[in-house]
């Protein structure tokens, strides 16, 4: 007679089940409280793949592609399908590089093989042909050692450097059918449930996979190419080429060597020839631009950003002035609320847009401004006899989270404001298969700051996370594509040094807090990256407003 124990299902049913049951099986009678089919589990706040077998009583839950966890084993899975198809169709001298996420998808290239439209739908199609053999996903632990061998036998070099400056003695591998590959984080547990993607052609060797995110986890949405967006990614991944730094091994080579030095200051003169660009175009676009507006998602640098732009607009003889858009907030209880009942201060309805386009009118006018200075504590607008008078070939400053929407600034002509979105464009890989995601860059920086500056553990960070990401969502980045320019704020070397501080806080994450299992994955994902020390980092580099020891503090 089988043993039976008890798997408790969000504390919502309760249910017996014969001991050695797999994840896979235990699913099938919880699905019913799911709209997509269940990708990855969490067993006792532990995330778990669908094949494991249940030995004892324990608590869980599942994940579909509506949710973080799931959408990121969602995109892992059809990956690795997309890789296979590209072998099956193009042969062994043939891959592809996954790199970027773009709009709606992720930007991919063919290696070894130039590619026609035909030539892609042959493999979007040899895609469905492998969700339809319903393929398991089987994860496999092996020696790090043993894993680097078979790769120098298939010539797979990204893999072999990668796996190098890892320390595990043991790492996990995946195959689908007759293919193995590395993957950074979870698989689903068989390709019949990856059932929604497309692949849309650009140019040469290029193209774009999309599948459906959490946002629109219905179906998948058409990409949408946006021109800028799509030239910085490129841009940046072309100079990191030219510099010999296209993965997490490139960067660790360096580092191993000793020579990040000449790396950091690299990529401080990449950043810094954007910002020298963009005041040349103000510079020569002097007689209209009147207002610029920097806008980005959490952690962009927009801070430092928007400091450094002062100097070079000063240096090219412009006067410069600073607004604050928080100082023009609503009284609090005016402020909207979500539908949570808490107050949504990343409404654009939190902020006193009226009386902001008035003060905008009257100081582009001449005339003189008393601005107001938001109290956080009261909750109330106060006036402190700060007035603002600008001259003729004065320049007003705006950074916030709305400056990309007309509405913010509705009372000023379109041709008399510069409009700047600031994103760190990650477009380091960890392989040509594991890329690096933007949004895992711009976590990090967050973690480090809000502990340093704000009393916040790492746990607190990730918890709010969720909400941060919604507001970009809504309030930033349906307005990049009105941007005048685009600055990257990424830095190539520094996952290195964001390791060194973000390490230790998340391993302060309890076993049994809720974000325990994302503190785990982001160690995991730190483990691709030899640690670098701060000391080389200039005083007035964007980092710093993260790490510490910025010139820019007051």
């Amino acid at each position: 007679m089988n043993t039976m124990i008890k798997v408790n299902f969000r504390d919502v049913e309760t249910v017996d089940f014969p001991k050695g049951t797999t994840l896979k099986e235990i699913s099938t009678h919880f699905q019913k409280y799911y709209n997509f089919p269940i990708l990855i589990a969490k067993v006792d706040n532990e995330i778990t793949r669908l094949s494991k077998e249940v030995e004892k009583k324990c608590t869980v839950d599942f994940y579909d592609r509506s949710t973080t966890v799931g959408n990121t084993t969602y995109a892992s899975s059809v990956q690795f399908i997309l890789i296979l198809a590209v072998r099956n169709i193009l042969g062994t001298n043939s891959d592809v590089m996954i790199q970027n996420s773009i709009d709606n998808g992720v930007f991919c290239e063919i290696i070894g093989s130039k590619i026609t439209q035909k030539t892609l739908k042959k493999i979007e199609e040899e895609m469905y042909n492998i969700v339809k053999n319903d393929y398991i996903f089987t994860k496999m632990n092996v020696s790090r050692l043993d894993a680097i061998e078979y790769y120098k036998k298939k010539k797979l070099t990204d893999k072999v450097n990668v796996l190098k400056y890892i320390s595990n003695t043991y790492v996990n591998l995946y195959r689908l059918d007759d293919m193995y590959d590395y993957f950074f984080g979870d698989l689903a547990y068989s390709t019949n449930q990856i059932d929604s993607f497309k692949l849309t052609y650009i140019k040469d060797d290029d193209f774009v996979l999309s599948y459906p995110n959490i946002y629109n986890p219905d179906y998948t949405m058409d990409y949408c190419h946006r021109p800028l967006v799509s030239k910085t990614f490129a841009d940046y991944a072309r100079w990191g080429k030219m510099i010999g730094v296209s993965t997490a091994a490139d960067l660790n080579y360096i580092v191993s060597q000793g020579k990040y030095n000449e790396l950091i200051r690299l990529s401080e003169t990449y950043y810094e020839s954007q910002l020298s660009r963009i005041a040349d175009t103000i510079y020569d676009n002097k007689e209209n631009i009147k207002l610029i507006l920097i806008a980005g998602p959490s952690s962009s640098g927009k801070t430092t950003t928007s400091k450094k732009l002062n100097v070079y607009l000063q240096s090219r003889g412009f006067k410069t002035h600073n607004i604050s858009i928080d100082d023009y907030f609503v009284n609090r209880d005016s402020t909207p609320k979500d539908e949570n009942g808490e107050y949504d201060f990343e409404s654009l309805k939190a902020i006193d847009t009226e009386l902001f386009n008035r003060h905008l009118a009257k100081l582009l006018d001449g005339e003189k401004v008393l601005l107001p200075k938001y109290n956080f504590i009261t909750g109330k607008r106060e006036y402190n006899k700060d007035y603002l008078q600008i001259g003729d070939n004065d320049l007003i400053i705006i950074e916030g989270l709305h400056g990309l929407n007309e509405e913010l600034t509705m009372a000023v002509d379109r041709k008399n404001k510069f409009k700047i979105f600031i994103c760190p464009f990650t477009q380091l890989n960890i392989d040509n298969h594991n890329r690096i995601h933007t949004s895992d860059t711009r976590r990090l920086r967050r973690i480090i700051r809000d502990n340093k500056y704000r009393g916040h553990n790492a746990a607190d960070t990730l918890r709010m996370w969720k909400n941060i990401r919604e507001g970009e969502q809504k309030y930033i980045f349906p307005f990049q594509s009105d941007a005048d320019a685009i600055i990257n704020s990424a830095l190539m070397y520094e996952l290195g040094i964001l390791k060194t501080y973000a390490e230790p806080l998340l391993f302060s994450v309890e076993e049994t807090d809720e974000m325990y299992p994302e503190a785990i994955r982001l160690i995991n994902f730190l483990r691709n990256f030899l640690p670098i020390p701060s000391d080389e980092v200039p005083k007035d580099s964007i980092l710093r407003e993260f790490i510490g020891g910025s010139g820019f503090e007051n």
